[in-house]
């Protein structure tokens, strides 16, 4: 499996990579194109009673053409449907003047039980929304209920975004070339393209380098070399001991399912840290993580002195008080190049009016620092980044992750892994289960877990992502959070 990820405009550089390297040209990578969508929709509709190819004025369009021709040769009922011809010269003429179907007007399209609908209209490099007839076919066709086989991408969808940038269709399958852009990941544009086939038209990886992109479906493949192996001479503490800070007695939940996750994801030990009033209701649920007072911040650094964890948890059920705010001071003053961090939940909010002093002690400090927001938390600490139909999701992760010098998780069903130095990971593994209270502070344990054991900021986020992700389509139905840290052994030892 390919995990790069390119985006329309490198997808493009590409293209003309190939072409120029070749030996393959413009029309060679068109006809390849369209036999392999040609080849999907042969295996999966072969007993369709015809196909409607709807193509646009572009590549898309002279793919649809191709596809056109080479069902028609195999005997399949073939009507080709186009609003405007192509310029005079170029790949698209050809893939037209090849086409023994002589295509239609879309004010001639009707909708007919048992057809199929190839989308040739407009793939992924759509900047603007669909207009005039172009919006009235795509609205003809969602509302006929017939099977579309989108080429690229649906049309109408943005393939930087995955949102639809007005009307657009939601396709069974889509086929698209070389590699998957972000809209194939990111949602809604995820469910709009159905089952996603990736095709081999003869493009050599090697044209990857012209692009140098950073960006990667989050799998085992981007990180698995990383993953902590425990050696046969080791002991508790060299396994990382993780520190989770506990809120009050009415607050202590969250950071237990954050320390019982850590220890199930490999830490060798780990210490839950609790103010007085918590401290008889943590001990009475807790038997292998370890307790220990904290309720000053001269506390928690002599703790942190005596014992050396290699990974903090701060936020699940902590609160959003001055506590919480010098605790992540002393954190950030104190760690040194061995030391991982977790901000999360409370510990986000806490700093949500004063986030640029936030960022500068991260960036001031030695440790890898990880910040795990949903969309709520990140709205309130990186203003100006809130979720908008001209921005993707990975742009605002990665500016989020410049701007606070952290290795940023943006959750929810796309969850975004970003780092400072540009990289950047979409997780595609997610299931609606883990959508239930707690959930994310054992994604924060687990991310503490790896960062402990020594993995590195960027790859202890994604392992993280991805491992917590499996664990909850491992359950299934019925998940609750407490869930979650007992999947972790089955899903580890995957791995291993």
């Amino acid at each position: 499996m390919h995990l790069e990820i390119v985006t329309p405009e490198e997808m493009g550089r590409v293209d003309r990579a190939a072409i120029a390297d070749g030996p393959l040209a413009g029309y060679c990578l068109m006809r390849h194109a369209g036999a392999a969508v040609a080849g999907e929709i042969l295996a999966r509709y072969a007993e369709a009673e015809g196909v409607f190819v709807l193509c646009g004025p572009g590549n898309n369009g002279g793919d649809g053409y191709v596809v056109a021709r080479l069902l028609a040769e195999r005997g399949l009922r073939v009507r080709v449907f186009a609003e405007a011809k192509p310029v005079a010269s170029g790949d698209v003429s050809r893939a037209l003047e090849d086409c023994p179907v002589e295509a239609e007007p879309f004010t001639a399209f009707q909708p007919t039980r048992g057809w199929i609908v190839v989308d040739a209209l407009f793939g992924a490099g759509l900047k603007r929304p669909l207009e005039g007839r172009a919006a009235e076919i795509v609205a003809r066709v969602s509302s006929s209920g017939l099977p579309v086989v989108a080429i690229d991408l649906p049309s109408g969808v943005c393939g930087v975004s995955g949102k639809p940038l007005g009307a657009a269709l939601s396709a069974e399958v889509t086929v698209t070339f070389f590699r998957k852009k972000p809209g194939h990941l990111l949602v809604p544009g995820r469910q709009m393209c159905g089952d996603l086939v990736v095709a081999d038209i003869g493009i050599a990886d090697s044209a990857l380098d012209t692009v140098g992109g950073a960006l990667w479906e989050n799998q085992p493949a981007l990180w698995r070399e990383a993953v902590p192996k425990p050696c046969i001479s080791a002991h508790k503490y060299s396994r990382g001991h993780v520190a989770v800070i506990s809120g009050g007695a009415t607050s202590t939940g969250a950071a237990r399912l954050a320390a019982r996750a850590a220890a199930r994801a490999g830490a060798g030990a780990v210490t839950m840290l609790s103010p007085t009033n918590a401290l008889s209701i943590n001990a009475m649920h807790l038997t292998s993580i370890m307790l220990r007072k904290a309720d000053t911040v001269g506390e928690l650094q002599a703790f942190l002195a005596h014992r050396l964890p290699s990974g903090v948890v701060l936020g699940p059920g902590a609160g959003t008080g001055e506590r919480t705010r010098s605790f992540a001071r002393a954190l950030l003053h104190q760690a040194n190049d061995a030391s991982g961090l977790v901000f999360d939940a409370d510990a986000l909010t806490a700093f949500s009016d004063k986030p640029d002093m936030f960022f500068g002690m991260i960036k001031g400090s030695a440790a890898q620092v990880v910040l795990t927001p949903h969309e709520g938390e990140f709205s309130r600490l990186f203003p100006g980044l809130e979720d908008a139909p001209a921005i993707s999701k990975v742009q605002r992760a990665r500016e989020a992750a410049r701007r606070s010098g952290a290795t940023i998780v943006l959750k929810g069903p796309d969850t975004i892994v970003a780092a400072p130095d540009g990289r950047g990971a979409i997780n595609a593994n997610a299931t609606p289960h883990l959508a239930t209270a707690g959930s994310g502070d054992v994604l924060s344990g687990i991310a503490a877990s790896l960062l402990a054991q020594g993995m590195p900021a960027f790859e202890a986020a994604c392992a993280a992502v991805w491992i917590h992700a499996e664990c909850g389509r491992s359950f299934g139905p019925g998940l609750i959070a407490e869930d979650l840290p007992e999947m972790l052994p089955k899903v580890l030892q995957g791995l291993a």
